[in-house]
């Protein structure tokens, strides 16, 4: 436990990070309906793998893909879609999927989104905000552990795609937990997601104006527009606290056992 700890603690107050092994042009999916649409693929893993390019894939809400865009994601056989968005986020915005792609609700912990930003409007700065959203544990269960198993049922042949509103944030979460159980070290993780600040560098613009213009204030909107790596280092240390190790909540939480890891890491590493 104090070796986690320890860890990532080092990496809040680490001076930099790295961007090379994780800024790739072919990271980019060039889809025009949808922002921060990325291949997870390319990051070493500390039994010195990498993650399969062509098999993961993350994103923002997509339910803006154009035809083309359908077409370019049929090509790249994503036959999964996992959306980790609420009831009503889905209802306004419902997702187009690629040919004969299978389709999975996780909204547990996005319930009540809509009465937890009305309180944007009083705060001078939204960190606290955003650390107390990403540090809440109660339903990771619910949201990630299903996550894991479509990954484990994927067939080989075929691709998965995951997201959220934004891509950030329960997403982000998402794909910290993959890419940890995959064995990909954690300042590579973090780094991964820090990307959304630039896959999403215009679309922030927008919508930090927009949040302006409703009256909320700058700094407000340009935390919750972004991604800091505050934020998900409360989930890491929400967890270690409550189950002593990331390890043992995949164990635990997710009902992740040796040979789930094992064959996890042999289908989406190599």
């Amino acid at each position: 436990m104090k070796k986690n700890m320890i860890l990532f603690l080092s990496l809040i107050f680490s001076a930099q990070f790295t961007f090379a092994a994780v800024i790739d042009s072919t990271r980019a999916v060039a889809v025009k309906g949808a922002t921060n649409f990325r291949d997870l693929g390319g990051y070493a893993t500390r039994q010195g793998t990498h993650v399969k390019w062509g098999k993961i894939y993350r994103s923002g809400e997509i339910s803006k893909l154009t035809d083309a865009d359908l077409l370019l994601l049929d090509q790249k056989h994503i036959r999964s879609v996992v959306d980790f968005r609420g009831n009503d986020e889905v209802a306004k915005a419902k997702d187009r999927l690629p040919k004969d792609a299978a389709y999975l609700q996780l909204p547990a912990g996005s319930e009540n989104l809509g009465s937890w930003m009305m309180q944007i409007a009083k705060l001078n700065s939204a960190d606290s905000l955003m650390e107390s959203f990403y540090g809440q544990t109660a339903h990771l269960k619910d949201k990630y552990q299903p996550f894991f198993k479509a990954l484990l049922k994927q067939p080989d042949s075929s691709a998965l795609l995951f997201h959220c509103t934004a891509g950030k944030d329960r997403t982000g979460i998402g794909a910290a937990l993959l890419l940890y159980a995959l064995g990909v070290p954690e300042e590579t993780i973090l780094e991964d997601y820090l990307l959304s600040n630039e896959f999403r560098k215009e679309e922030n613009e927008k919508m930090i104006k927009g949040m302006v213009q409703m009256g909320i204030k700058e700094q407000v909107a340009k935390d919750l527009a972004s991604v800091k790596k505050e934020y998900l280092m409360a989930t890491y240390n929400a967890i270690i606290s409550k189950y002593g190790s990331v390890d043992d909540f995949l164990k635990t939480e997710m009902e992740l056992n040796d040979n789930d890891l094992k064959e996890l890491r042999k289908k989406y590493t190599n």
